[in-house]
């Protein structure tokens, strides 16, 4: 399949990539056998997706009211859930400033409430 021109483009998380294969794979589910790529999608957004998609994107959201953080990266801590302050650290890696404690101590708790 080629790509002729990106018509829009949107920051998803895995929850809600998972949802949105869920319902490619119930409308093709009479028509034919998925494809190869389509299922190794799938099986990759049910191994891999922690919260549903409504919960991702309230955490999404909570992030992204937060100073220093940008729509990429909350989208990457609503994918990764971290649990210590060296996994946040990791995510901010290639950013040119680092967080300060009350920062990580801000992200790790709408994290944690997140999983509750």
């Amino acid at each position: 399949m080629i790509v002729k021109h990106i018509v829009s483009e949107e920051l998803l998380t895995i929850a809600e990539v998972k949802q949105l294969l869920e319902n490619v794979k119930s409308e093709r589910a009479s028509e034919e056998e998925l494809g190869y790529e389509l299922r190794r999608a799938i099986y990759h957004a049910e191994t891999f997706a922690k919260l549903s998609a409504q919960k991702s994107r309230e955490l999404v959201n909570k992030l992204l009211s937060l100073e220093k953080i940008k729509p990429e990266i909350a989208v990457r801590i609503a994918d990764i859930l971290p649990a210590s302050y060296d996994e946040i650290r990791s995510i901010y890696a290639k950013e040119r400033f680092t967080l300060s404690e009350e920062d990580l101590k801000q992200i790790l708790d709408i994290v944690t409430e997140a999983q509750e």
